[in-house]
C-alpha cells in the first residue's frame, strides 16, 4: 500500500506521520491512530489498509519512528501536542480516534478537550489514565525490551517519560459513540473497574471482549480486532 509519509510541525519538533489520503474516499470521515508506547506508525500500515477507502491517519510520537526526539517534554500534554499538530497539518475537521495502550491516554485526554473535532472513540486495552513510570521500569524497560526486541522508540524518549509524567486519572463525559475492547487473559491493562469507569463517562459505549488475547489482541486475534473497528465505525 502507498501513503503519504509527511511531518508536522511542533514547537521546533517534526511529528512524522502516514496518511492514506491518495486511496481514500473523501466522504468517509477519516481514523487517526495513536500506537502504543513504543509503536511506530508504520505497524499500523495493515490497519491502515483494511480500513480502505477510509482516511486513515497513524502517527508516531516523539520519541519513536521518525519523529524528533527532544530531551524533555513527555508528560500527557506534551503527547497530546503531538496528535493536535498531526490534525492541523492533516487538515482533518473530523475523526473517529483510536487509541492502543499508552496511546489511550494520550487519544482520551486529546478528545477531553476537542469533544466537536471527535466522530467516535476507539480504545484497545487501557484504562482511562495516564500513569507516572518508576526509575526501575525504566531501566528495565530499556534493557530488556526496548534492546532486546529492539523497539523503535529511543532510550531518551523512555528516560524523558519516566522523568517527566505524572500520574493522572481521565475523566469526560461524551455521548458519541465509543468502542472499548479488551483482553481477557492474564496480561490484560483494562481491568473491570476500568470498565466501570468508561461506562461511567461514555453513554454510548460499546464492549468488545477477546477471549485468546491479553493485553497485545492484535498479536493474538488481529483479524478479529479489525473487523471490530471496521463494524464498528462503518454502523456510525
Amino acid at each position: 500500500m502507498s501513503v503519504r509519509s509527511n511531518f508536522a510541525e511542533n514547537d521546533g519538533l517534526a511529528i512524522h506521520y502516514l496518511d492514506s489520503l491518495d486511496m481514500a474516499d473523501p466522504s468517509l470521515t477519516p481514523v487517526l491512530i495513536c500506537p502504543g508506547l513504543s509503536e511506530t506508525a508504520e505497524e499500523y500500515a495493515d490497519l491502515m489498509e483494511e480500513l480502505l477507502p477510509r482516511r486513515c491517519i497513524a502517527l508516531s510520537f516523539r520519541g519513536r519512528g521518525q519523529s524528533d526526539t527532544p530531551q524533555q517534554g513527555y508528560d500527557l500534554e506534551h503527547h497530546v501536542s503531538d496528535i493536535a499538530a498531526v490534525i492541523g497539518e492533516a487538515c482533518v475537521p473530523l475523526i473517529h480516534l483510536f487509541g492502543y495502550s499508552r496511546g489511550v491516554s494520550y487519544a482520551l485526554s486529546y478528545a477531553s478537550q476537542n469533544k466537536q473535532k471527535i466522530a467516535s472513540i476507539l480504545v484497545e486495552d487501557y484504562p482511562p489514565e495516564h500513569r507516572a513510570m518508576t526509575v526501575s521500569w525504566q531501566e528495565d524497560y530499556i534493557n530488556n525490551y526496548v534492546i532486546t526486541a529492539k523497539r523503535n522508540i529511543r532510550p531518551a524518549a523512555v528516560r524523558g517519560i519516566q522523568n517527566d509524567s505524572t500520574q493522572q486519572d481521565i475523566f469526560f463525559t461524551f455521548e458519541k459513540p465509543v468502542l472499548v475492547t479488551r483482553g481477557m487473559l492474564s496480561d490484560t491493562l483494562l481491568t473491570d473497574e476500568g470498565i466501570a469507569s468508561y461506562r461511567n463517562m461514555f453513554a454510548a459505549m460499546q464492549l468488545r471482549e477477546f477471549l485468546h488475547s491479553g493485553h497485545n489482541i492484535r498479536g493474538t486475534e488481529k483479524q478479529e480486532l479489525y473487523l471490530a473497528v471496521q463494524h464498528f465505525i462503518n454502523n456510525i
